[in-house]
């Protein structure tokens, strides 16, 4: 089982605040049923211009965020 991401925990946040079942929000959005789910379950790998087709109806998307970590040299 998957541990529930940020990501996926805002996502299910989202549509239960805008009163979105899954089947609704994967209809607005154009993704796949299967995709929102595994959003929501926090599913480790997904296509990013899915999420932000999912994220778009809330007013957000992907970005960059710079870390803490040593870049590449």
């Amino acid at each position: 089982m998957t541990q529930k991401t940020e990501l996926a925990q805002y996502v299910k946040s989202m549509r239960k605040q805008y009163g979105l079942t899954q089947v609704d929000l994967s209809e607005k959005s154009g993704v796949g049923l299967r995709f929102v789910r595994e959003l929501e379950r926090g599913k480790p790998t997904l296509r990013m211009d899915k999420v932000n087709c999912v994220l778009n109806l809330f007013g957000t998307e992907l970005g960059v965020i710079q870390t803490n970590r040593e870049t590449v040299s």
